[in-house]
């Protein structure tokens, strides 16, 4: 299984580590935290983070993560099944930490370290 990835806030990611895991606020209000494949994060980063600054990219390995992760149809595109994580993700799943700033357009572009992954 590949990694999966997923947008936060610097700010909030700085939290997490102080605290031991990674929480996001829909996995109170939603069950689960939002997750993509490399494919899928720049469409979702451009149409719920455009132009938002003092972002990180988490690559996450699902093989280390604790909490389940069920592969389920996006609200947005029902066409498609992103990664959901159903708890909070512990740190050691988190095996890097991107910087995610927007273009001067405000579009996200995706980092040059995935952009060449598996010969892409």
């Amino acid at each position: 299984m590949t990694e999966i990835l997923h947008v936060t806030s610097r700010t909030v990611w700085l939290a997490a580590q102080n605290s031991g895991s990674y929480t996001a606020d829909r996995l109170t209000t939603e069950g689960f935290i939002h997750c993509s494949t490399r494919e899928q994060v720049l469409p979702v980063a451009n149409a719920v983070f455009a132009g938002q600054r003092g972002l990180v990219l988490l690559i996450v390995d699902p093989r280390r993560l604790r909490p389940e992760v069920r592969w389920e149809p996006g609200a947005d595109r029902p066409e498609e099944l992103f990664p959901h994580v159903y708890g909070p993700i512990n740190l050691e799943a988190v095996v890097r930490v991107l910087d995610f700033e927007p273009g001067p357009d405000g579009l996200f572009v995706l980092p040059t370290l995935l952009r060449y992954r598996n010969g892409t």
